[in-house]
């Protein structure tokens, strides 16, 4: 009886400990910074606010692809890996600093390349916000979405644009236009809607500054981060500048799951639900009162699943670490062929080990069925 005992205490500790893992959430960010521009002057901070932000949220857990001095077919192209690589995700976040322009209340994001010469060269030559956005929210229904725009600067292609556009020009507007977003998305500006952001004296923006201590203040939310961000830059640029946020968030958003309510100290992921608790101490009776081999062989069984599950979820974290430090340390053009090749290697292993991670929480679902037990594994996969 002490023998079963002692194997039942084993074996509950593990599933307790598999649980958060398996709902661990996944996170997927993309940011940009754009500073070499070919047709207006360098701007000296974006690609250094990339730089930082990128960091801030890779040590937060996040998945982030970089993208740094982009051309718009680079642009593009990034957007299309963000867009791929939102299957499944909880959290999609997109953080752009670089020249942005409104026209007509639509906003756009510039590529290094573009000239703005004519109004048709909107489409050709920017990247709109709104189409950033789609991507973020397409079958992602109740996820949430947190958009950062540091793209207020004072842009000479819009006085291009304006130039060339004669009476319409009225229709450009100074910095961005306030975006409405749908349910579960956060969007925030450096500064005002219809205002201009400064791009700082320092490494960074003041907005970058402020938000990059946001980001790392594991126990603040988002609302929280950011009444502090718009503090911070109102002292920094004396008043000058007015972080601006607009939300239709459902519930707290923390950069830290650690921090969140219900968190395990000094673990990644909320602990588990009181019903999954009540379930084990249910099986607990149940073991106790008779060994049933079998039963005892899933239990352990979904243990050891659920573990696989958590150390492969931490070796794509670290692939995704290394993919960073190879985009940052190879330059801001992504580092040519070389790196390239580097960057599909891991991300080839990384999508086998996620073929993996699919084949193991199908068992995971099937034993959680078996032994009566809420299904986790379904539930990641809606995510």
């Amino acid at each position: 009886m002490l023998r079963i005992q002692s194997l039942l205490a084993v074996m509950l500790g593990m599933l307790l400990a598999a649980l958060p893992a398996a709902a661990a959430e996944k996170r997927v960010a993309l940011v940009v910074g754009n500073s070499a521009y070919v047709n207006a002057a360098p701007l000296p901070n974006p690609v250094n606010d990339a730089g930082a932000i990128a960091k801030a949220l890779t040590e937060a857990g996040f998945e982030v692809i970089v993208g740094l001095d982009l051309d718009k077919p680079a642009f593009d192209g990034k957007v299309r890996d963000f867009a791929r690589a939102l299957d499944g995700a909880d959290v999609a976040l997109f953080f752009y600093a670089g020249h942005g322009l409104q026209v007509a209340g639509r906003n756009y994001l510039v590529p290094i390349d573009a000239s703005m010469q004519k109004e048709r060269d909107l489409d050709f030559e920017g990247v709109s916000v709104d189409f950033v956005l789609k991507q973020m929210e397409i079958d992602r229904e109740n996820n949430t979405n947190v958009v950062f725009l540091d793209a207020c600067r004072d842009n000479p292609l819009a006085r291009n644009l304006a130039r060339s556009m004669g009476t319409r020009s009225a229709s450009i507007g100074k910095g961005l236009a306030q975006v409405e977003t749908g349910v579960g998305t956060f969007i925030s500006y450096s500064t005002q809607p219809g205002n201009v952001a400064l791009d700082g004296d320092g490494a960074n923006s003041p907005f970058t500054t402020a938000l990059v201590k946001g980001v790392r203040n594991q126990g603040r939310n988002l609302t929280t981060v950011m009444v502090d961000v718009r503090k911070d830059v109102l002292a920094a640029t004396q008043g000058k500048q007015v972080p601006w946020d607009h939300s239709s968030l459902t519930g707290d958003f923390y950069f830290h799951l650690a921090a969140a309510p219900g968190a395990i100290p000094g673990g990644g992921a909320p602990a588990a639900a009181p019903d999954v608790q009540e379930r084990l101490r249910q099986l607990e009776e149940e073991l106790r009162k008779k060994s049933d081999p079998e039963r005892t062989a899933k239990v352990v069984e979904l243990a050891q699943a659920k573990e696989q599950v958590r150390s492969a979820v931490e070796a794509n974290k670290a692939d995704q670490q290394q993919i960073f430090e190879v985009q940052m340390a190879r330059g801001r053009d992504g580092g040519g062929a070389e790196a390239s090749m580097e960057v599909g290697k891991i991300q080839l292993r990384m999508v086998r080990r996620n073929q993996q991670i699919s084949k193991v929480r199908e068992r995971i679902a099937e034993l959680e069925k078996d032994l009566g037990l809420p299904s986790s594994a379904a539930a990641d996969a809606k995510k």
